[in-house]
C-alpha cells in the first residue's frame, strides 16, 4: 500500500483515522517466527536514518540488515510520530531480500490516542504481522507487574486495554507491548520474552538502534 505524506495535522489524522479500520487485531501471528524484523530511526537535525535488522527467530543471530537514510517530511507532533518514520522505514523493508515473519517497532501499535501508532501503521502498510514495544508509557494507566520476568499487567486507556505492562528482567523496569497488526497481544508478548534473553529491551530493537546511529554517524547517503 503507498504511503501518504499529509501537509497538515488534520490531513494526517484523516489518514489515521482511514487506515484504522484496516487492522487486523486479533491475529494470532506466528508464535515461533523464523525470522523477526526490529525497526529504528535515529535523527540529527533534519537529518534522519532508518535501519531494518533482520534477526533469525531462534538464535538472534543477524541474518540482514538495512540502512536509508533521508530528511525529515513532517514535523514532530505527539501521537504522529509515524508520519516522520514510515517513508523510510519502508524503503528500508522494501530493500531486504529477506521477508520478515515478524516486524517489531520501538515504540507503539494501539497503545496511542488514536489507536494507530507506528507499529498499527507499518503493519497495515506492509501487510506484515508487527507489534510496538515501548520503552515508557505513552498513553494508559496501569499497576506495576510482579518483579519476576514474565510478569505483566494490562495497560487500559479509557477502560479499554491497549497493552500490556511487561517484566522481561527480574527487578528491572518493564517494556510496553502493543499489538500493531495481524498479530494478538498474547502471541505479542510470548515473542518480547523470547526476544529479550538478556536484557530488557528485545533483541531486535538494540540491534536497530545501533545500526540507525551508526548509519548517521557514516553519513548515510541523504535526498
Amino acid at each position: 500500500m503507498k504511503v501518504r505524506t499529509p501537509r497538515t495535522i488534520l490531513e494526517a489524522e484523516a489518514i489515521q483515522d482511514g487506515l484504522r479500520p484496516l487492522l487486523d487485531l486479533t491475529g494470532p501471528g506466528p508464535r515461533a517466527p523464523a525470522t523477526v524484523a526490529g525497526v529504528d530511526v535515529a535523527y540529527d537535525g533534519e537529518r534522519l536514518a532508518a535501519a531494518v535488522a533482520v534477526l533469525d527467530g531462534r538464535t538472534l543471530e543477524v541474518v540482514e540488515q538495512v540502512t536509508v537514510g533521508g530528511r525529515v517530511a513532517f514535523d514532530y507532533v505527539p501521537g504522529l510520530l509515524a508520519f516522520r518514520e514510515v517513508p523510510a522505514l519502508l524503503e528500508a523493508l522494501e530493500r531486504l531480500t529477506v521477508i520478515p515473519d515478524l516486524v517489531v517497532c520501538d515504540g507503539y501499535g494501539l497503545a496511542h490516542p488514536r489507536r494507530f501508532g507506528l507499529a498499527c501503521h507499518l503493519g497495515v502498510l506492509t501487510g506484515l504481522p508487527t507489534i510496538g514495544v515501548g520503552k515508557t508509557a505513552f498513553v494508559g494507566s496501569y499497576p506495576d507487574p510482579a518483579p519476576e520476568r514474565g510478569s505483566w499487567t494490562d495497560l487500559t486507556l479509557d477502560g479499554d486495554v491497549v497493552g500490556r505492562v511487561l517484566r522481561t528482567r527480574h527487578g528491572v523496569k518493564p517494556v510496553f507491548v502493543s499489538v500493531g497488526h495481524r498479530v494478538d497481544l498474547d502471541t505479542a508478548c510470548h515473542n518480547v520474552l523470547a526476544l529479550t534473553p538478556r536484557y530488557r529491551l528485545p533483541e531486535t530493537t538494540r540491534v536497530s538502534d545501533r545500526l540507525s546511529r551508526l548509519a548517521l554517524i557514516e553519513n548515510v547517503t541523504f535526498d
